[in-house]
């Protein structure tokens, strides 16, 4: 396995380009916009600095990851040599399965179809390919030069096969894969987003302020990031995509977005990417101040 495509030049993708790349892998990464391509590699380039100035890596291991990158702006001339392609677009069921379709068709027969899902069914994403028994979850955690997970889901029909040599490649990144079955979340997110909904569910309700409720997260649970500052990081539109997939999954009401997780994403409240969410976010700052909306 050398080819790798990589589907979607944002945060995610752009990281799982850059892993891929600097394990020696050679990587078409995929956007339908060519300023969205310039960005990413602009951001590989910036992460790479940062390992450079920590002396993780070498100037020659830099230049190497980069030269081991091309872009397209075309998925089917972008899949057409790849041994492995990696989808990491939108968390969107209709746009994967959409996406799915055209990979399927123009991807190598022999080509192996992950998608970094984090909560969306692997089995359903499967049943739009005709090769279902090469399609697997790769859910890569966010930083991923620098988070070790790789939660692999199999699909009903996934192969052992196909399992084992995703088990290994992810081995291969410096990665630690854990090997899960498709159910909605799947484990990280069944488990973190009630977590976070509960959280913002608490401030709803005026049990404790964002500053409060994360500090008790971060000092009484050894939480490296309280869960309000967690779910900015994350996206709140992508914590609301993904409870709202556990609550049909499950058809269990204990899945329910917080009205108030909903009201902030209908406008346009998303946190760190849109500038404000439970915190607000300066460019070139690291302080954390709390939105004004949620001061007392």
């Amino acid at each position: 396995m050398k080819n790798i495509s990589v589907i979607g030049a944002g945060t995610m993708g752009n990281g799982i380009a850059h892993v891929f790349a600097q394990n020696g892998f050679k990587v078409t990464l995929i956007d339908i916009s060519e300023s969205a391509l310039q960005r990413g590699l602009s951001t590989i380039e910036k992460n790479l600095d940062r390992l450079l100035a920590k002396e993780k890596i070498t100037e020659a291991i830099k230049l190497t990851t980069l030269t081991n990158i091309t872009t397209s702006t075309h998925l089917a001339d972008g899949v057409r040599q790849a041994d492995l392609v990696v989808e990491a677009a939108t968390e969107n069921q209709q746009v994967k399965l959409d996406l799915f379709k055209q990979i399927d068709q123009a991807a190598p027969a022999k080509a192996i179809l992950a998608s970094n899902t984090s909560s969306i069914s692997i089995t359903q994403i499967a049943a739009a390919t005709q090769r279902p028994s090469q399609v697997i979850g790769m859910h890569f955690m966010n930083p991923v030069p620098i988070m070790q997970l790789i939660e692999v889901i199999r699909g009903y029909s996934t192969s052992d096969e196909t399992t084992q040599v995703i088990m290994t490649l992810s081995q291969q990144l410096g990665k630690l894969p854990v090997e899960v079955n498709d159910y909605p979340g799947f484990v990280a997110n069944r488990i973190l987003m009630p977590m976070i909904n509960e959280a913002i569910i608490s401030l709803h309700e005026g049990v404790a302020g964002v500053e409060e409720i994360d500090t008790v997260m971060k000092l009484g649970m050894a939480h490296p990031m309280g869960p309000l500052q967690l779910a900015d990081f994350i996206g709140l539109d992508v914590c609301l995509s993904i409870l709202k997939v556990l609550e049909s999954g499950f058809g269990n009401p204990k899945y329910a977005p917080c009205p108030l997780l909903t009201n902030m994403v209908t406008a346009g409240m998303l946190g760190t990417k849109s500038g404000e969410g439970f915190y607000t976010y300066t460019p070139g700052s690291k302080e954390l101040t709390v939105s004004a909306r949620f001061k007392k």
